[in-house]
């Protein structure tokens, strides 16, 4: 069945989790999400996937975390969302998906589980 990586070429962590995945003899579909952010529907099936909320997800040491203020416990999980497809960045790598579970490969091994 289908596995997908949302992979980002200019991360130690995502370079060595689609490495891992390579030497296991699995070939996921690369989603450079950087460049094509997934839908705000596509995000909250991954984040129910993960298990996770979005605020769980978002790369708080980004500067754009501080610029647009997304400490603030005031916002909804949808603004959240919003936030991560309109600035994928922010968006925590690698997410490794198969048969409709998800885990962040930190530390990249961590994604194994799902095979």
């Amino acid at each position: 069945s289908m596995t997908d990586i949302y992979h980002n070429s200019r991360c130690s962590k995502s370079r060595q989790t689609l490495a891992l995945l390579e030497e296991n003899n699995i070939t996921p579909n690369i989603i450079d999400y950087l460049n094509e952010p997934p839908s705000a529907d596509a995000l909250k099936q991954v984040l129910s996937q993960l298990n996770m909320n979005p605020r769980e997800l978002l790369r708080k040491g980004e500067a754009v975390y501080k610029e647009l203020g997304l400490k603030d416990t005031a916002l909804s999980d949808d603004d959240l969302v919003d936030a991560m497809i309109n600035n994928p960045k922010l968006i925590e790598r690698p997410i490794v998906i198969h048969n409709g579970e998800a885990k962040i490969g930190r530390p990249p091994e961590s994604v194994l589980s799902l095979f």
